[in-house]
């Protein structure tokens, strides 16, 4: 059970119209707990929601390219909860194989030759930042070789999103959505 308990229907008509603009349209389940929690405070839900319907509707980073970066920050953050939502919706979609998806939450960083170059820059920088809040220069310089700068702003404001992110469902102790993939065990 979360900390906070998630918001249940009936939904006052306000909370209603913003958790349908959370939601992708047609979906088969209720929002996302993670989404029902956070609107016990709707302003804060409000702000929130701007930048994340910003990085994952309106980015400049391929689909694939964002997933892999969301899935290896939620995973080294031990968000099950964000890594099964995404892994099970977005990651597929986008183009990662259950291989991959899985390849995200080893501990180490996973062979960059199951990767193509760019990805195998990718995982190598999350790893960087979540274990030193740093990017080192020769990770830039790989980054580099296959991002705009406004790109590489982006990735930067998309890993330190997706720890808030996992801050946020870790610290709440949200469990994972049924329908959500389950968290590779060690």
């Amino acid at each position: 059970m979360p900390r906070i308990e998630p918001l249940n229907p009936p939904y006052p008509a306000s909370v209603d119209r913003a958790l349908r603009r959370w939601m992708p349209p047609d979906v088969p389940h209720e929002p996302l707990t993670l989404f029902r929690v956070l609107h016990r405070n709707p302003e804060l839900a409000s702000r929130m929601f701007a930048l994340g319907a910003g990085l994952l509707g309106h980015g400049l980073l391929p689909a694939i390219d964002r997933e892999i970066v969301i899935a290896r920050v939620t995973a080294r953050s031990g968000c099950a909860y964000e890594w099964g939502v995404h892994a099970a919706t977005l990651a597929q979609r986008a183009g990662l194989s259950p291989e991959q998806l899985r390849a995200t939450t080893e501990r180490r960083t996973p062979l960059s030759s199951a990767w193509q170059p760019h990805h195998a820059a990718l995982l190598h920088a999350v790893d960087e930042l979540h274990d030193t809040a740093r990017l080192s220069q020769p990770a830039w310089d790989a980054l580099r070789v296959h991002y705009e700068y406004a790109q590489m702003l982006e990735l930067l404001v998309l890993t330190g999103w997706y720890r808030t992110i996992s801050y946020l469902a870790n610290g709440l102790l949200i469990e994972e959505e049924p329908w959500g993939a389950r968290f590779p065990g060690p």
